[in-house]
């Protein structure tokens, strides 16, 4: 079985990343609250990824784009994602934010908070997205596309545990270790990164390949 795009998968989504984002959306929400978002964001991780496996394919037969051409535009964006990894942000872009706004307010929209802010982008964003794709036309059989899907659900698991211990892996690491992990992750991602879009390149101009 190949593990590549598990590797790749938790290197993009790197949900210890998103830690501290995760405490800063979830300040004054009760404990349920909190296990809901939890849930919420875990599932949905899970969902973004599984439809991608499955559909992503069909949607670029429908607009006619080459798969060649999505792993060089993917492998860019993958490498932009690397880019910020390595200056200690997160792969998908922030979100703007409200500093003013208070817990009850945000209490109020945990679940949407844990769909559209935390899943959507800073989880499971276009990299992601695109990464899944890719690697979804590799598979040769229902095993192999199972197993994908699969992996999903391993990034969703991965996901819970960390929003689960937020504030322990907070304290020990603290920003200084969240910064290391989170810039370690960026270097495999870039490597990840440049294969992706020189298979694409391969196969847009075979002449390279020489």
């Amino acid at each position: 079985m190949d593990f590549k795009p598990l590797v790749t998968l938790l290197a993009i989504v790197n949900p210890l990343a998103i830690v501290p984002f995760f405490i800063h959306y979830t300040q004054g929400f009760s404990r349920p609250q909190r296990q809901r978002t939890i849930a919420v964001a875990s599932f949905s991780a899970f969902v973004v990824i599984a439809i991608s496996a499955l559909l992503g394919l069909r949607i670029l037969a429908f607009f006619s784009i080459s798969l060649a051409s999505f792993q060089v535009g993917g492998g860019m964006l993958l490498l932009i994602s690397s880019m910020n990894m390595l200056n200690a942000q997160p792969a998908e872009a922030k979100p703007q934010t409200n500093e003013y706004e208070d817990g009850a307010e945000k209490a109020a929209r945990g679940a949407s908070i844990a769909v559209v802010r935390l899943t959507i982008p800073l989880l499971t964003g276009p990299a992601t997205m695109s990464t899944v794709v890719i690697y979804a036309e590799k598979t040769r059989d229902l095993f192999q596309l199972g197993a994908l899907v699969g992996y999903g659900l391993v990034i969703g698991v991965a996901t819970a545990v960390c929003f689960s211990l937020a504030e322990p892996i907070a304290r020990v690491l603290g920003k200084t270790g969240i910064n290391v992990m989170t810039r370690l992750m960026g270097l495999i991602l870039a490597a990840l990164a440049v294969e992706v879009m020189a298979d694409g390149l391969g196969k847009l101009f075979p002449m390279l390949r020489h």
